[in-house]
């Protein structure tokens, strides 16, 4: 169990907990929720010991093994799969002893380095490293490709399939699902709900904490407080705590009010001076209740379009894509990802644009925002059509060297927006209605969290007052608050709204009619969001299972070839017929041991008896040296045969 008794935690002038009590018992699956800002990741690292209490008591079971993201950017030359398998701590600590036991040639402490392998899963790391990879959205021709390949982005989801990978009874998840498509975030919540140690997750996403967790841990004013069930649970219990909380308040002001009357009219009067003196007692007696004090709600609206032109565009045989690389030779044809798209944006559309990851969600909407142009066909625009595009990474409408306020004031000279003032001050109040305010509005935004940078690009969209909104993935970096306040803006927004998302409760609230991009095209997605998860599970599923079915292909023993033209080969001389009988003998043993370990595999799944358990595991390690050195037997009766057969072909 996790306890915290009384514990006070600080980070330079500020309080993160104030004489805070809480504990989270073992196997719970906990969210962490708060204000940007609250101090949450400060939080996580008292749980995982980087950080210490500056008063009161926390406890953690020594025991405990801790797995959790690693918020650095990777860079390796290693591939993906092995890069995912070295977050394995008990499997890397097995090879390091059967390394030792190797160089000692202890034969005992080699026996019991080999068990140890075994059971840390030594004959299917691969197979979980690359499950865990392709869960989480990469395909099957990257899982050898070098970590510095990728982009941050996938770089981060390599962090996460690592922690995932580390056997744990303590898992702690910052923001997990920033980085993630939905079709990710779908197997995510699948896979943590399998997940058996305890959990603690910071998220601001409400259907992926009401999916993974059990308890609530609600961060505010310095004080931690616990609530069972999930998020929406925590969300109907906080409300009537507050209502009862601000009645109670009432009540007691009331009552202060009416003795402080009594008190005034009569504390002069002798007759009446005893029972004025009772309520001067009883009022310094009283515990003064506090004001329900929650934090300001954020909201903000889109100002109503100048115009609404109908249709707003019309694709006819659109094709979407890249074009090539600027060093490619000049014959290089661009890569399309998305071909043929025949269809009309009207006004006042909701479309939620759905796709598994790499399919082109997000080059379509590049292409529609004028960032990417279209590979053949057309994409014709709407007489003043005006679109407000938010990008997934901010920095591609942001300039990092640059303050709230210098964007400001070059969008207000570069697209005038509907004679709005373009005053400095009047830019500084527009900004304010965003909390940039202070000294916030001259902070560069290379600085900022991501949860400002959001907010400044909505900012700015809001002041173009757009008739299209193109919003690619808008929520990664804001609290649920700001969240709520977005989909409300979008509700009563009157223009068009294309919208690429992970977070199904803005899409559910948002959206009325989803597209789906798939296999290079784009269609019509007739069912909800529930009925696109169990298609994507499908999916996964599926892929899968080709894997596994790969991967057993690759393990099963080369059978020799028959000859060419399906003719009688010529007759092998004694060596050679010799080799080849070796090379049969070597494959039956091989199919023999192969069939034998699966059973062994199966009856390990099963209840054991210890003894038996061990026994199993030996026998286990002894099938898998015995496979190793007849594969390489193999290898070399294979090159001893092909050298002693080409006189033969010749």
């Amino acid at each position: 169990m996790i306890t915290l008794k009384g514990v006070s935690l600080r980070r330079g002038t500020r309080t993160v907990l104030d004489n805070t009590s809480v504990s989270v018992n073992p196997g719970e699956r906990v969210g962490l929720v708060g204000r940007n800002g609250a101090g949450k990741t400060t939080l996580f690292g008292l749980l995982d010991g980087s950080l210490h209490e500056d008063a009161g008591e926390f406890a953690r079971p020594a025991q405990w093994r801790l797995a959790q993201v690693v918020q650095e950017m990777p860079s390796s030359s290693q591939s993906a799969t092995d890069f995912v398998i070295e977050g394995d701590s008990t499997l890397l600590a097995a090879q390091a002893e059967v390394r030792l036991a190797e160089a000692d040639g202890d034969g005992e402490c080699l026996a019991h380095a080999y068990m140890a392998l075994h059971d840390a899963g030594a004959h299917d790391a691969q197979a979980r490293a690359q499950a865990l990879i392709l869960g989480l959205g990469f395909k099957t021709t990257e899982l050898n490709h070098p970590v510095d390949s990728f982009s941050g982005g996938w770089r981060m989801r390599l962090q996460l399939a690592r922690a995932l990978m580390c056997p744990s009874d303590l898992l702690l998840l910052d923001e997990p699902t920033n980085h993630l498509d939905l079709d990710a975030l779908v197997w995510l919540e699948t896979w943590l709900k399998r997940y058996e140690g305890t959990m603690v997750v910071i998220s601001h996403d409400r259907e992926f904490l009401d999916a993974v967790t059990t308890a609530i841990l609600h961060l505010e004013n310095g004080k931690l407080t616990r609530y069972g069930g999930n998020y929406s649970t925590f969300e109907e219990t906080r409300a009537q705590q507050i209502d009862l909380q601000q009645n109670a308040y009432l009540k007691q002001q009331d009552k202060i009010a009416h003795l402080q009357s009594f008190i005034t009219r009569f504390k002069a009067k002798a007759t009446k001076a005893r029972q004025a003196q009772s309520r001067v007692k009883a009022l310094e007696r009283m515990e003064r209740l506090a004001p329900v004090l929650t934090s300001a709600d954020f909201t903000f609206e889109f100002k109503e379009p100048a115009n609404l032109p109908n249709p707003m565009l019309v694709m006819a045989g659109a094709c979407f894509g890249y074009p090539p690389a600027i060093d490619a030779p000049a014959s290089t044809p661009p890569t399309v990802i998305v071909r043929q798209v025949n269809r009309s944006v009207l006004a006042g559309q909701r479309i939620g644009i759905l796709g598994a990851n790499g399919q082109g969600k997000s080059t379509l909407v590049k292409t529609i925002a004028r960032v990417l142009t279209c590979i053949s066909g057309t994409v014709s625009e709407g007489k003043g059509l005006n679109i407000g595009y938010f990008a997934q990474q901010e920095l591609d409408v942001l300039r990092p060297h640059e303050t709230p306020l210098q964007h400001m004031v070059r969008l207000a000279k570069e697209s005038p927006a509907g004679g709005q003032s373009d005053r400095e001050q009047d830019l500084r109040s527009f900004l304010g209605t965003f909390n940039f305010t202070g000294e916030m509005v001259k902070q560069t935004v290379g600085t900022m969290s991501g949860g400002e940078k959001a907010r400044l690009v909505l900012c700015m969209i809001v002041w173009q007052r757009p008739n299209l909104l193109l919003l690619d993935e808008p929520t990664n970096h804001l609290d649920l608050a700001t969240r709520e306040a977005l989909a409300m803006a979008l509700n009563e927004f009157e223009g068009t709204v294309m919208l690429v998302s992970h977070d199904r409760s803005l899409l559910r609230s948002v959206c009325d009619e989803f597209w789906l991009v798939t296999r290079g095209g784009l269609e019509d997605f007739a069912g909800d969001l529930d009925d696109y998860q169990r298609y994507l599970l499908d999916e996964a599923r599926r892929s899968r299972e080709s894997l596994r079915e790969s991967v057993k292909r690759e393990k099963q023993p080369i059978m020799q070839a028959p000859p060419p033209g399906g003719g009688r080969a010529k007759k092998p001389p004694g060596p050679l017929k010799a080799l080849q009988r070796d090379q049969g003998q070597v494959e039956r043993t091989l199919l023999e041991l192969q069939t034998e370990q699966h059973s062994l595999e199966a009856r390990l799944a099963t209840a054991l008896a210890a003894q038996e358990l061990a026994s199993v595991g030996r026998r286990l390690n002894q099938i898998a040296a015995e496979l190793s050195a007849l594969e390489d037997r193999w290898l070399t009766l294979s090159e001893q045969i092909d050298t002693a057969t080409r006189p033969l072909q010749s």
